[in-house]
């Protein structure tokens, strides 16, 4: 038996696939290294290099490698871009997961578990959003994970396939044993986009709106440690291979961070100042965005191991100076 992880090679596809084989479990991969990076993957997993949305290659893997369960991590995640270019999103996730759903139900696989987004709750207050808070994405990114959403609960009530979703907030860091962190040089996280302009990588960075209903004016993120996230995912599948039903769930620690005060915080944790422009504020950015996780926590036993801005910033310091490291 096997687990298949889409999107293996990106970021946080390669810290599923460490925990996975430091667990022992046998590994397929399958990423088209669209934004993801064959240096990334660990060389205890097989990978195969092509689209997770094609139904005949996947469909072959999983009957070739007996893979049993899917992680489903591969898509675009840039919400401007996102508004840009809306049918991209809706190929690249809408599409892209409903065939990988046909392959899975083709190839038998009996658990599935897709990387969502809070952005499916669109504008959001300042408090705490829990899984009961209406759903209202604000951009075509938003849009095309909740369709996602959606069809797996369609597939799940219709044949023998458990899913389980975790819808993300803002995931930041790297692997604490220095493996793996976000690799990408144009990512659009702030904490990567912090760091490398503290390490001279670029000449500025630019802050999206300075006018929002939060109490410093800029935009309030929920950010979580790579490594709580995917600890939250091993927890899932084995939930699911417990007989656990079908669920959606937050993933967050419950507290926000303004833009500014992350900022702030790459400042000191770095020991270095670093030119910050303020300029407009991008499409479909709300407020704020904080998660509620009691569900996560009472139904699979998560519980944070990294809740800490200053731990995430020092692991996503550390990554950004390896990176610079290995290319000179």
């Amino acid at each position: 038996m096997a687990v298949l992880v889409t999107g293996g090679a990106g970021y946080i596809g390669s810290h599923m696939v460490l925990a996975l084989c430091d667990a022992g479990e046998k590994v397929i991969i399958i990423d088209n290294l669209t934004t993801g990076f064959e240096w990334a993957i660990d060389s205890r997993a097989t990978f195969i290099k092509g689209n997770a949305g094609d139904v005949d290659l996947v469909l072959k893997a999983i009957q070739e490698h007996d893979i049993n369960e899917i992680i489903h991590f591969a898509g675009s995640i840039i919400v401007p871009e996102s508004v840009s270019d809306p049918l991209k999103y809706y190929e690249n996730n809408t599409c892209v997961t409903r065939n990988l759903l046909q392959a899975a139900l083709k190839g038998d696989v009996q658990h599935f578990v897709f990387s969502s987004t809070a952005a499916v709750y669109g504008m959001v207050g300042i408090e705490p959003v829990d899984e009961d808070n209406s759903l209202n994405p604000a951009s075509p990114y938003g849009r095309s994970k909740l369709m996602s959403e959606m069809m797996l609960a369609d597939v799940s009530a219709a044949h023998p396939l458990t899913f389980g979703a975790l819808r993300y907030f803002n995931v930041a860091g790297a692997d604490p044993k220095g493996r793996s962190g976000q690799s990408s040089p144009n990512a659009t996280h702030l904490i990567k986009i912090a760091t490398q302009t503290a390490l001279g990588q670029r000449d500025h960075i630019d802050v999206y709106g300075s006018d929002y209903n939060t109490p410093d004016g800029t935009c309030v993120r929920d950010y979580i440690h790579v490594s709580d996230l995917i600890n939250a995912h091993i927890l899932l599948l084995k939930y699911l291979r417990d007989g656990g039903q079908s669920n959606i769930m937050n993933c967050g620690y419950g507290q926000g961070y303004s833009v500014n005060q992350v900022i702030d915080m790459v400042k000191s944790v770095s020991g270095i100042d670093f030119n910050v422009r303020h300029v407009d504020r991008r499409a479909g950015d709300p407020d704020a965005i904080v998660a509620a996780s009691k569900k996560l926590k009472s139904l699979v036993g998560w519980q944070p191991e990294h809740d800490d801005l200053e731990k995430i910033i020092k692991s996503a310091l550390a990554w950004e100076k390896y990176l610079i490291s290995r290319n000179t």
